[in-house]
């Protein structure tokens, strides 16, 4: 008689495609299947928090909220769990702590069972008010070690952290390994360490990266761990969390005991292998056993959002350059586990000190913030001169970093224009997460359902189905010496301008990049002459855009028309774009631009937001100069090396 039960608590609805969809599973994908999933008999179903919020929000054009009511109206056998970034909520930054409640609670009336709650340091000062609101609102709270491979990570300090967490009233303990790091003896250990201490449930969360977790879940279990976490095999392996169908085989020949209907696992099984082509295509998955994890330690969840950053800023051969300075960054940050959101904050900032070719020339303000101890404290201390050339003059703090912040929720909708699109305290919620993203989709939302444009997530499916068949088309040119060029209908008139542009110049070489159509001009005498950028005549208009939309732009292209003209090579000096994204003139809706036309700034000043890579990236004057001419609107997808303003030196 089996006398030890082994809990399994599936991840496929929300880890498991955060690790290798980019978190592009939609709320249909999920209903269509959630009432087989309820009858494998998993102790619960991670279906809720992490990056899927925002992501519904941004790229679905899905309401989140609505999303966990649809799965709970649904799941009736099972438990519904999320995962709860501590005061970072699902966010990427402190919020304050009466939106911390409200979430909390209004997760819970939605179907919200069990909240995971974790923070990035281990700060136990960033997990006080939510273990308090979860408490509070009657749902079992699973405290949480983020796991990483260290110096000062040892089996004592980990210790030492639970025991912080537990005086807080923690109802289970989840060892979370983000990464694939957990070696199968260092499991053990942690594991009888943790289970002679404290008298609470332990659970063990893996990712398969570096092949070991299989081996990491067994030895937990031997040492008394109760649960594990788990993805159906279509949906496993790679960055994700092992396959539930492995490991119920191998606790199936021991003394413990795996409840599951396989004949329920085989129906999800065989629903996520048909969904899988629809929903990967293009994206790639990683090696099946990445070594390399145990080095960079970058995190399952982050790893294909790492590739596809990258690829975005036409970068991608720097990938193994970004991935080393990833370590090296870490270690100048005193070793913080990668995890959401420092694995973005020492990501990006990896990414920063390559593209720039300069470590921290560019310094995003969540670096800056990080540093100065706003994230919490950092596992080892940070060297003083570092903190120094990071901020300044600045001093860091030393207290509970929400104790700084004042309540939200009295002023939220204060600066909102448009009041009719909040439709719901949810609405509302969202709106102190995630300001510009909400009202994205509220706007979106807002237009009658036949005249909705498609969503970002449609037309970066298209963007991906379509790259294969231009480069078969590149390639088939150019075995056939007759190479094409491979333009989106609207893009021809935006070639009449480059070209009608170029015909006056004397050039023996010219080169025209797709895309905003950036020139490489070089004269007959082989010097420079710069540079100029034409852009189409209808800004941004994709092919799957709904025709509907198209009138629209038309009628704006007519008024850019109309409008004087302004080329970027009437101007000697630029301050050009040192990555791609979201140009912004403040650093927030209702705060002024950082400069106008006619400023002068010293080097150093910051002069504008570029958007990128989660991070709001703070840039700065590279000199001491007059700003003459700002040549980007505001809110503009940009490109890299794109001119931003027009500068007189001083």
């Amino acid at each position: 008689m089996k006398k030890n039960t082994l809990r399994i608590t599936d991840t496929t609805l929300r880890d498991g495609h955060q690790s290798l969809w980019a978190t592009r599973m939609r709320t249909k994908d999920i209903i269509d299947i959630i009432d087989v999933v309820d009858q494998v008999g998993y102790y619960s179903l991670e279906v809720w928090g992490g990056a899927t919020f925002d992501v519904c929000l941004r790229f679905l054009r899905e309401n989140p909220w609505e999303r966990l009511r649809l799965i709970k109206s649904k799941a009736k056998n099972t438990p519904l769990q999320m995962l709860l970034r501590g005061q970072n909520i699902v966010g990427y930054k402190n919020y304050p702590d009466d939106l911390v409640d409200r979430f909390v609670e209004t997760a819970h009336e939605n179907g919200v069972d069990i909240f995971r709650i974790f923070d990035a340091l281990n700060d136990s000062r960033n997990l006080e008010a939510a273990i308090k609101a979860v408490k509070k609102h009657g749902a079992h709270a699973q405290g949480t070690l983020s796991y990483t491979i260290s110096p000062v990570h040892t089996i004592d300090k980990y210790v030492s952290d639970a025991k912080e967490q537990v005086q807080m009233g923690i109802d289970s303990l989840c060892i979370k390994d983000m990464a694939g790091l957990l070696s199968p003896t260092m499991s053990r250990d942690l594991v009888t360490a943790l289970k002679k201490e404290f008298d609470i449930p332990i659970q063990v969360h893996c990712h398969a990266t570096s092949g070991m977790a299989e081996t990491a879940y067994f030895e937990a279990a031997k040492a008394g761990a109760g649960a594990v976490d788990c993805a159906i095999s279509s949906m496993a392996g790679y960055s994700s969390q092992p396959p539930v169908e492995t490991i119920h085989a191998i606790f199936d020949e021991t003394e413990f005991n795996v409840d599951l209907d396989l004949d329920a696992l085989r129906k999800v099984n065989k629903y996520f292998t048909a969904l899988t082509p629809q929903r990967s295509k293009g994206r790639g998955y990683e090696p099946i056993i990445d070594s390399e994890i145990l080095v960079h330690q970058i995190p399952g969840g982050m790893i294909s959002n790492f590739r596809s950053q990258l690829e975005q800023q036409g970068a991608s051969e720097k990938l193994g350059e970004a991935l080393e300075e990833v370590t090296r960054v870490r270690k100048d940050l005193g070793y913080p586990p990668l995890v959401t959101p420092t694995s973005q904050i020492v990501g990006t900032q990896a990414v920063m000190n390559v593209l720039t070719g300069e470590r921290y020339k560019v310094v995003p303000q969540e670096v800056k913030n990080y540093v100065k101890g706003m994230y919490g404290r950092s596992p080892a201390p940070i060297d003083q001169k570092f903190i120094k050339k990071i901020l300044g003059k600045e001093k860091p703090i030393d207290h509970r970093p929400a104790d700084d912040l004042k309540p939200i929720l009295p002023t939220a909708t204060k600066n909102i224009s448009d009041p009719k699109l909040i439709e719901n305290e949810e609405d509302i919620l969202s709106y102190c997460l995630f300001p510009e993203v909400s009202m994205e989709y509220f706007k979106w939302r807002a237009l009658p359902e036949g005249s909705r444009p498609k969503t970002p997530a449609d037309l970066e499916v298209a963007e991906l189905l379509k790259k294969p068949e231009e480069e078969k088309a590149k390639v088939k040119s150019e075995v056939s010496g007759n190479a094409k060029p491979i333009l989106h209908p609207e893009d021809y008139d935006g070639m009449n301008t480059i070209l009608e542009k170029a015909a006056s110049m004397q050039l023996s070489e010219l080169v025209i990049r797709k895309g905003d159509f950036n020139l490489s001009m070089r004269s007959g005498n082989g010097s420079a002459k710069g540079h100029i950028i034409a852009e189409p005549l209808i800004e941004s208009v994709h092919p799957e855009v709904h025709d509907e939309v198209r009138p629209q732009l038309q009628e704006k292209e007519k008024a850019k028309e109309s409008a004087p003209q302004t080329d970027t090579k009437e101007y000697s000096e630029t301050i050009d774009a040192v990555m791609a994204g979201t140009f912004y003139r403040s650093p927030g809706a209702d705060k002024p631009a950082f400069v106008e036309e006619g400023t002068v700034v010293n080097e150093g000043d910051p002069i504008c937001i570029l958007e990128a890579m989660k991070l709001f990236n703070e840039i700065e004057a590279p000199f001491k100069c007059k700003i003459v001419k700002i040549l980007v609107e505001d809110a503009t997808l940009i490109t890299k090396g794109k001119p931003l303003m027009a500068v007189e030196k001083l």
